[in-house]
């Protein structure tokens, strides 16, 4: 998705190897067009499949989630990091490690909304070291339902989390996918999975 990576070049802000910060525009200020084009993307990506739900974590995936949810016209799911007093139902559960904030949590999904005959498509922000999406999949998996998928905004390609997918035989799709970054310059995996380097301007 060029769009996407142009975005991600004048905007993003390279903190380290590991840290890219893309809150002006992704994942605290949303930048919703964009985000309602990355639904449409995801369509592209699984339309063909017979989703029933998608199914996010709260927070920052909630606005793509729903986007493609809003573009295969079907309801969407975000699991909760906190189980609210109003959440007094039986739940599925799963612990799930959070990279950027380097905190343990345990996500919940009421057993009301997710079950045996859903088939499901899960979306996410980011996918670095997959363990908030290892952690859905296993909600999924808890509740009997058919995981069709994995779509990422954003994929850090030098880190674990796709291949800890795709031993699972999990499709995984991400928009932009690094290859490696440094503070000044960033390298993305085009579509036919050559190397495409875009340095660092302006926003970065």
């Amino acid at each position: 998705m060029k769009v996407l990576q142009e975005r991600i070049r004048q905007e993003g802000l390279i903190l380290s190897d590991t840290v890219l910060k893309v809150d002006s525009f992704l994942n605290h200020q949303v930048d919703t067009e964009l985000a309602l084009q990355i639904g449409q993307e995801f369509k592209k990506l699984f339309g063909h499949q017979p989703i029933t739900k998608v199914i996010t974590i709260e927070a920052s995936g909630i606005q793509f989630a729903m986007a493609t949810a809003i573009a295969l016209g079907v309801p969407f799911i975000y699991a909760k990091k906190k189980k609210a007093v109003t959440l007094s139902e039986a739940v599925y559960s799963a612990p799930v490690h959070s990279f950027t904030r380097q905190e343990d949590y345990l996500v919940s999904v009421s057993q009301k909304y997710l079950g045996p005959d859903d088939k499901v498509l899960i979306v996410d922000d980011f996918l670095a070291t997959g363990a908030a999406l290892v952690g859905l999949v296993d909600i999924v998996k808890e509740a009997g339902a058919e995981l069709l998928g994995v779509g990422c905004v954003i994929e850090k390609s030098f880190q674990e989390g796709r291949s800890l997918l795709e031993k699972r035989g999990i499709e995984v799709h991400a928009l932009a996918r690094i290859a490696s970054m440094s503070p000044g310059e960033i390298h993305f995996i085009d579509n036919e999975s050559s190397l495409e380097e875009v340095k660092e301007s302006a926003g970065c």
